[in-house]
């Protein structure tokens, strides 16, 4: 279960900075947080960098790309 998290951990700081680089989110993107959530093994950071750019897009700092 280890391995998963620090695979999730390091996927999701990679979408995070990719998100703000384009100042989008690409549907790939969403589907990796998406599954993310669902495994339900993800730790404080990660949550926070989750809801940081759910906040940015309802903000309007970040689209949502097809």
């Amino acid at each position: 279960m280890q391995a998963s998290t620090n695979l999730y951990q390091s996927n999701i700081a990679e979408l995070y900075c990719s998100a703000w680089n384009t100042r989008s989110i690409s549907s790939t993107s969403r589907q990796s947080l998406k599954a993310a959530l669902l495994n339900d093994s993800l730790n404080e950071a990660d949550y926070r960098i989750i809801n940081r750019m759910l906040y940015a897009v309802r903000r309007g700092w970040l689209k949502l790309a097809d």
